[in-house]
């Protein structure tokens, strides 16, 4: 099994241009990964509702309005052909010494820092990571990856979260700690480290291993 790259696969590209590609499973993550990444973003700053791929279709659908005043700080969406599964799962499982903790079966979460305003989601951007927030929803390994936009003005020369303004970084924790409240709910995240570009970058490989046994299951076990 490997990473398809469509353009180097004309088979894959002659189908490109008739349909769109998924952007989960038909956008190529890049040559240069886990150190370079092409990243889909789904949200904005300014959305006031929360968008997240269809995994079926590959089109955005709302999956709730934002009950409170939560405000996105970051360009925010998923990393292409990456899967948190087994070994996502054992690395937080291993560190936080819970054997209960598994990869939540989604793809690699990524929140893109820039000093651009983007107005609308839906786009590809290529993006460094810098670093992680190891963040437990119950017993799911739900990873947010940091990066920095590629070439960004005032983000790019960053290479590791520890870089980042305190208060850049405590906007993301509160972001992501408080986005799935919901009236009545009774929610369980907690973000238990934040991790490196080293191991953001370990993990990014880890997803890609995971989605490669992903595809490997869904291919010959049906």
């Amino acid at each position: 099994m490997f990473i398809m790259d469509n353009t180097k696969d004309p088979f894959g590209k002659l189908l490109s241009l008739r349909q769109k590609a998924h952007p989960w499973h038909g956008v190529f993550i890049g040559d240069e990964a886990p150190k370079k990444l092409t990243c889909f973003i789904e949200m904005v700053p300014t959305d006031t509702v929360k968008y997240e791929v269809d995994k079926e279709s590959g089109y955005l659908r709302i999956d709730r309005p934002q009950k409170y005043s939560s405000i996105l700080p970051a360009l925010y969406g998923f990393i292409p052909q990456t899967y948190c599964g087994k070994r996502v799962g054992e690395r937080s499982a291993k560190i936080l010494k819970n054997p209960k903790i598994h990869g939540d079966g989604d793809p690699l979460d990524i929140c893109v820092l820039t000093e651009k305003v983007i107005s609308s989601g839906n786009i590809l951007v290529r993006a460094i990571p810098i670093g992680g927030f190891r963040m437990i929803d119950g017993t799911q390994a739900d990873d947010k990856i940091v990066a920095v936009l590629e070439n960004d003005a005032f983000y790019g020369s960053y290479e590791d979260i520890s870089q980042i303004p305190k208060p850049v970084v405590d906007r993301l924790k509160h972001y992501f700690l408080t986005y799935k409240d919901m009236p009545g709910s009774n929610t369980r995240c907690e973000i238990t480290h934040i991790y490196d570009a080293k191991e953001a970058k370990e993990i990014i490989a880890d997803a890609m291993e995971d989605y490669k046994d992903y595809i490997n299951f869904l291919l010959f076990n049906k």
